[in-house]
Parts: C-alpha cells; structure tokens; sequence
C-alpha cells in the first residue's frame, strides 16, 4: 500500500468512528452517584452498568431483589447482587424497568433470589472486583464467577466465566421487577412468556405495570454453546425441556454441563414491538461481532459523543465533568427499533418517519438546563427529542410531562416540554415542523389535564388549594410555561394568542401576599389558607409546594424577574431577602426526600433552588453568585460514590455542573441567555458543528484556589463588560476568557440583563 492509499485509509477510520480522535471516556468513573458511603446523604440513584449514548438497554447490576429505593436498582452500600437486568432508569426519583433480569451460579437447580446469608442464586460480591466504564461493566461475584457486560442501542452481550470445571448454570428471571407491594404505580407482571427455540436460543416477552401504566417488552437471547438441560418455572410448577411457558410468575434455568472451559456469551436484543423485532435489533447491531468488537464499538460511540466538549482542569474536574456528560447522553431513551417502529401509547405499532422515537423525558428536571446544553451540542438529536414530543401531542392531544416508554406518566406538574420548543425555536433547531409545534404548546396551555385544570386557572387567575392540590407551585411553573407560549406567538404572529398568553403568565401576582412577602394558597374563595410556615416542605400532593418549601419557590419568576423585585420591594429589599434565603439555617423536622444539599434554605439536590444563585446577577451584586457557585460545585458534586445532593435526576444534576463549570447558566432556559457565575476549568472548548468552537479560558483558577471572583471577562479579544452572554455569541464560535481574583470586583458586571432577547 503506498503513502497515499495508507493515508486514506486513516483518515477513513477516524471519520468513520473506528479510531476516536479523543477519548474522553477515560475520564468518566461510572461509579459516581451510586450510593452514599459513611453515611453520608448524597448519593444520586444512578447505575454503574453498561449502556449505549440514548440507548434502550443498560446492562447493570441489581442489589435488590425488589428495588425501590435507589430508583437505579444499585446501591453501592449493598454487597450481594440478585441479577443482572437489561434496562434501567439514571438517576430517577422513581423505580421502574428492571427487565429481564440473567444471573450464572453453580450448584443444584436454584429459583429464588436468596436474602442476607445468599441462599439461592444471589452472590455476595466486593468493590475491589468491580470495574465498569462507558459501554462497559464487570464483576467477579464471591463465587468466582466473573461477569461482565457490554452494551448496542438495543441490544448487548453477557460473557460469564466460571471457574475451571465447574457446572454452568443460567437463570433468566421474567418475575423480577421494581416492588411489587409499594402503594403507588403498582407494579405487576400481567402476563409473560418464554420459548425454548433451540438449545442455543430462548425469547420471551412480559407485560407489566409500573411507573409506566402498561409495558410490552420482548427479548431474544442467543447463547454461545447450546444448554444440555433446560427447566421453565411457571407459578409453582417446574417443566423440564418443555419449549415454552406462560406465567405472570415466569423463570427459566439453563444447565450447560460440567467441564466447560470458555467463557459462555450470551447476545440479547430487546423491543418494545415485537419478537421480531428484538430479533431484527440484535442482528443489525451484533449479529457475528465478538464481545470485544461490541464493547470496543460502545467505547467509540461514547467517546464520539464526549468529545463534543474538550476541558483542561484538575483530575478531579475532569473526572467529573465527563462523568457528568456521560449521566446526561444515557436518556432520553431511543425506544424504536432499528427500522424506526415503536409501540405507542395505545399499543399500535407506529414506523417514526425520522427512523428513531426518544422517551424518557424527564422534563420538570431537564428544561432547566440539561435540554439547553443540548441545544449547543445535540443539536440534531434536540429536533429528535422535540418530534418525538410532537408525537406524544398527536395521540394525548398535549405534549409529555414525565414520559417513560411512550406512557405518559403525569409524574410532576406544569408541562415543561413548553420551553424545551420554544427554546428550540428561538435557537433556530432545525427539522421541527414548527406550526405544528406551536399547536402543541397551545394545546398542552389550554387543554385540561392531570394537575393542569386550565378552566379553574382562567376562572380565578390561580389555582385554589381547595381545587387542586400543589397549587402555589402550579400557578407560578405555568404562569412561566404562558410566558414561553406567548413569546413564540408573538414571533409567529398570532397576536391574540400573545395578549391571552402573556396576560396569564401573569397569574403569579394573585398569589403573593405582600404583608409577608411570599407566595402562598388561596382558596376558591379568595382567602389565604392558614397557617403559612414558608419553611414547611410538601411532596407530590397534598400541600401547596411541590417538593420544596415557601422559601425556595418564593424565587421562581424566571420570566419576570425586575417586576418580581419590584415585588419584593425593589433590588435592596430583594437582596437582603436572598441573603437571608442562603443564611436561613432553621429545617423542620420533616423535609421533602429529595431537599438536599443545603445552604440555608437552598437546597441544590432538588430543581426549584437551581437557578436561584444566578438572581443575584440581577440586583448589582454578581460576586454573591459567583461564591455561592464555586461554593456548589467544589463541595456537592464529588468524583466518588456518593457523588450528587440528592437524585441525579436523568442529567439535569449533571448538566448544572457542566454548563456552571464554564462560567454560565440558563436562569430562564428559554429567552437565550446564559447568567455568568464563577467558572470552574483552566480551559473548555465547544466543539461546534460546522467546525466551529467556542473556547473558555480562565486565568489565575489553576487547581481549587480562592480565586473564585470574575475580575474581568474578554469576548473575541475585546473588553466585555456585560455579567451574561448569548446563545448565538457560543454557537457563532470564538473565545471568551475570564479574569479571575480572589476578592469581589464589586464594580464589575452591574449591568441590566434583558428580560428576553426573543425577537
């Protein structure tokens, strides 16, 4: 091969993803966030197995056999694992998933999972034999079964090795699922089946409750050696060599005999369509690939979609940061197979025309600023994101609130895929059909749905406690939602539409009681609801906040921030009234699961206090958000595993690391603008489309110094005075350099930032 030809053939295989020209990857410890450790309360409720970026399957560990609590299945406090089950949710609040669940043992025939002292198929296990990285996980149990895994979109392969001589024996579990006996989104297994095709080859399928109302999801697996005995429990009975079963309470034991001395693989394709389909995902995925050519391949793709940012920091910066973009390009979810069809809601089975369908949307948490730091570096999978919406609107006549596996789940309030559209819209996302969008947001404002009741919000310009419960936060996140639909109304020229809109994203006014200075509930009536203790948390129902207290949704005004201080007095009255928010130490005795990581009354391990620190941007004194930033960061986000406060929430934990650590944040995720706060990195560079990037530079921050003040900042070498920046000055590329001290500059940055640039 000459010079030339051999030249090609590089070049071929770096575009082509073969090579990766970065390898981020090997910054990401998958471990972060798995569970608290010296009884420390972060955590995070994420999985340490393996996965592909957006992908349907995540191959990882289960420590439970009924899990609930962590919602990942794993907590790194357990030492026995039950199984290994192919789908899992990332840092939720809620369990669900858990399908399909494979464990090797060795022994006589065994069925049940055990308990403490391991009788059954479980095994006690230990960290010092656990390793895992991105498309990756492997384990050697105290049995000496070394396990492990790597992971497709759709599809991965299992290898086992035993020890030498031993009985190979498999168990496939279609019973185990999330707690069956927990008293909300009950979970059963409604039916299920399994067939013995050959003795190299099983599928099945189950239906299940849950989280998500109604699940259907189908398996193949393909077994490197074939089984010489092969044993399906169905409710209390065991058949042996029979070639199918059907049982809500499904099990399947696969011997492979005695004197075995290769590891046994095990291929499996999933589906949320069919057998067929399963069939189809794991031949155009794997097909004759090896184990090592799969998790070679899922390292590439991880390591493709990680170099859309390139940072220089500490190790343990770096360690984060790319941990953190990992946990945030797991979901949402690609749930059609891989000719593009999906089962829907009803249980059709639909062909997306863009060949992908995306679920798990966590949207109460990801509007805030895991979907924005999409816009910048997914830009072609946020149009994704945003059609699958679309669908959603198409069959429930409003677009997702908290969507798993196409169901809609009406977890949490407001209907935040609002400001994800219209986000998308002002940022110029392209492929999104955007009259039909403008439908979607309209209709998801006007008509009625679950803890959405529009009629009553119209009829009393808020929602009364007496009506509908979690009424405070209600009204204020949809007066914000009204807020978006108005803008891109008045963009598209709909200008009555505009006048409703923006009239009631106003409604927050109605429930601020200026005697006190909060918001609090009113009644049908008019009257507010005694007593009032702004300290007091609620949960999901049942009390005027969601999640949160008085204090922390006293803030959430993101789209009228100058008349909300003008609310509260004026920019000396509002910034004393912040001072003492981040000061406030007294709790009661009872606080929300998820209120962690607090700081006076923020509590950063939950949303509603997120973008709180940035609006002191907004009242002249930007040094106090600065240090409450680099307060954050350095001490609630660590690379070990406890990792986050509270649930690491399907990446929106993570993306609050990233987009703070450069130095800016989405206060409102909507109007465009980023809020400077205190960057974190020697360097970051937005690796852009078109080749372009956006390049952060900060001097005099090298290592975890004092210097956590902005002194002065420089925009494409030139004098920059603003304290914010826009959406179009990162995507048209360039550099922006911060100038760091170790004291306040309080002359810098007292400028206005405007409300909205939404033309």
């Amino acid at each position: 091969m000459n010079k030339l030809n051999t030249f090609l053939v590089i070049l071929l295989l770096f575009t082509t993803g073969v090579f990766s020209q970065t390898e981020n990857s090997k910054y990401v410890n998958v471990f972060i966030g798995t569970g608290s450790v010296d009884n420390l309360s972060l955590s995070g409720s994420n999985f340490p197995g393996a996965c592909y970026p957006f992908g349907m399957v995540q191959i990882s560990p289960d420590t439970k056999e009924n899990p609930e609590d962590p919602c990942s299945g794993y907590d790194y406090k357990d030492k026995t694992i039950v199984g290994f089950s192919q789908t899992h949710l990332n840092g939720t609040g809620v369990a669900d998933l858990f399908d399909f669940l494979f464990m090797p043992y060795e022994g006589e025939l065994k069925w049940f999972p055990g308990n403490d002292s391991v009788i059954g198929y479980s095994s006690t296990f230990s960290h010092t034999n656990e390793t895992g990285s991105p498309g990756y996980y492997s384990v050697i149990l105290d049995n000496k079964i070394k396990c492990e895994f790597t992971a497709a979109s759709h599809s991965g392969m299992h290898k086992y090795t035993f020890p030498e001589n031993k009985p190979y024996k498999l168990i496939v579990d279609l019973f185990h699922s999330l707690d069956k006996k927990r008293p909300y989104w009950s979970c059963r297994i409604v039916s299920s089946q399994v067939r013995i095709i050959d003795n190299k080859t099983i599928e099945g399928y189950r239906i299940i409750t849950g989280w998500a109302r109604l699940r259907k999801v189908y398996f193949r697996a393909e077994f490197s050696r074939p089984f010489s005995n092969s044993y399906i429990k169905a409710g209390k009975n065991v058949f042996e060599n029979t070639t199918i079963g059907n049982d809500n309470d499904l099990k399947v034991n696969l011997d492979f005999g005695n004197g075995n001395t290769e590891p046994l693989y095990v291929k499996i394709g999933l589906s949320s369509v069919s057998l067929e389909g399963a069939e189809m995902n794991l031949k155009s995925e794997i097909n004759n690939l090896t184990f090592e050519e799969v998790k070679a391949s899922s390292k590439d793709a991880w390591d493709k979609e990680l170099a859309c940012i390139d940072i220089e920091g500490t190790p343990e910066q770096e360690t984060f940061f790319y941990t953190g973009l990992y946990h945030a390009f797991i979901q949402p979810n690609n749930i059609a197979d891989a000719n593009g069809s999906y089962m829907n809601h009803n249980f059709e089975t639909v062909k997306a025309p863009d060949g992908v369908h995306y679920s798990t949307f966590s949207l109460w948490d990801t509007y805030r600023a895991a979907h924005p730091l999409y816009t910048i570096v997914q830009k072609h999978r946020s149009a994704d994101f945003i059609n699958s919406m679309l669908r959603q609107y198409k069959d429930y006549g409003y677009l997702p609130i908290w969507q798993l596996w196409s169901e809609e789940t009406y977890c949490m309030i407001g209907n935040h895929a609002i400001p994800v559209i219209v986000d998308a819209y002002f940022k110029g996302i392209e492929g999104i059909d955007w009259n039909l969008a403008y439908d979607a947001v309209k209709a998801s404002s006007t008509i009625p749905h679950r803890n959405s009741p529009f009629s009553i919000f119209d009829k009393y310009g808020y929602f009364p406690e007496n009506l509908q419960s979690q009424s405070v936060s209600i009204t204020l996140e949809i007066a914000y939602n009204d807020w978006c639909v108005s803008q891109m109304a008045k963009a598209m020229g709909k200008t009555d539409d505009y006048n409703y809109f923006i009239k009631r994203s106003q409604n927050y006014y109605n429930l601020f009681d200026k005697s006190i200075g909060f918001f609090r509930a009113k009644d049908d009536k008019g009257n507010w609801i005694e007593p009032f203790d702004p300290l007091k948390y609620g949960g999901n129902g049942g009390y005027p906040f969601t999640e949160g207290n008085g204090w922390q949704y006293l803030w959430y005004v993101p789209h009228n921030v100058y008349k909300f201080i003008e609310l509260l007095g004026g920019e000396k009255e509002f910034a004393e009234k912040l001072d003492k928010f981040f000061t406030l130490e007294a709790k009661p005795e009872d606080v929300n699961g998820n209120a962690s990581g607090f700081i006076g009354q923020y509590a950063h391990g939950n949303e509603p206090s997120q973008h709180i620190i940035y609006l002191y941007n907004f009242v002249n004194e930007p040094w106090k958000a600065q240090q409450y930033c680099a307060k954050v960061m350095r001490e609630q986000y660590t690379a070990n595993p406890s990792g986050y406060s509270g649930n690491e929430d399907c990446g929106q934990m993570s993306a609050w690391y990233i987009l703070s650590s450069m130095g800016f944040y989405p206060l409102n995720p909507a109007n465009g603008i980023y809020c400077f706060g205190s960057p974190q990195l020697e360097k970051a560079t937005i690796n852009l489309e078109g080749n372009k990037k956006f390049i952060i530079t900060t001097k005099n921050t090298k290592g975890y110094n004092n210097n956590i003040y902005i002194q002065s900042i420089r925009l494409n070498g030139k004098d920059y005075t603003k304290n914010y920046i826009e959406h179009k000055d990162i995507m048209s590329g360039g550099t922006l350099e911060f100038i760091m001290g170790g004291t306040p500059n309080e002359h810098w940055g007292k400028n206005e930032i405007p409300e909205s640039i939404l033309k």
